[in-house]
């Protein structure tokens, strides 16, 4: 069993702004969470550095009926990535993908719609852009973040993360500028056995968090 090394989102988001101090008080800086799990450490990132906050939205595809295993995902921007080796592997065919797509693409959706409250997307152009989650598993969500942020035209994307497995580090170093992680476990079980508090971020801490972030300083 692993040990835990975070109390909570928060205390690692505290511990990832120290290793990203180089980054702070730079006009040209934005901080983008990957909701919900991300948003708490990159409240705690953004405040440490004196850096705006906003989400960036990704869904993982999940196999059907096998939703928790990630065959791909999808990101603002209409960017679709999948993993090819499970898609071949489990046979799955185009009609079943895009059916998944089609239904996490409207929980994308309505979750941009959500978390902002009218407020417009931060602009990114041009920008250093530190990309956060809670933690990462098999890389792909991020990947997709990746890559459709690209699309947005940064100056430089770094993916920032307490923990993260050894294969995703590696897949992220290949797509980022970037990466960013406090602790890179050889046995890395899954992100939650690296918190001692790991229970689910709701739609109302990410809405609270985002409007302390846009509120007065």
């Amino acid at each position: 069993m692993a040990v835990h090394e975070f109390r909570d989102r928060r205390a690692a988001g505290r511990a990832l702004a120290q290793a990203l101090a180089a980054y702070a008080d730079q006009a040209d800086v934005r901080v983008l969470a990957l909701p919900r799990g991300g948003v708490p450490v990159a409240f705690e990132v953004a405040r440490a550095l004196h850096a705006p906050l906003d989400v960036f939205v990704v869904r993982k595809l999940g196999v059907p009926g096998q939703e928790e295993y990630a065959m791909g995902a999808i990101a603002t921007g209409q960017v679709q990535v999948l993993d090819d080796d499970v898609v071949r592997q489990l046979g799955i065919g185009e009609a079943a993908i895009a059916r998944v797509a089609e239904a996490e693409r409207a929980e994308l959706q309505r979750r941009e719609q959500c978390y902002r409250s009218g407020r417009p997307a931060l602009d990114v152009d041009g920008c250093k852009v530190l990309l956060v989650d809670d933690g990462l598993a098999t890389g792909s969500t991020m990947r997709a973040a990746v890559r459709a942020l690209r699309l947005l035209q940064p100056a430089r994307v770094v993916v920032c993360s307490p923990v993260a497995s050894v294969q995703a580090e590696a897949l992220l170093r290949g797509e980022a500028d970037e990466v960013t992680c406090l602790l890179t476990p050889p046995h890395f079980h899954a992100v939650g056995a690296w918190y001692t508090d790991f229970s689910q971020t709701t739609d109302e801490e990410v809405m609270q968090l985002l409007d302390r972030a846009h509120g007065p300083a």
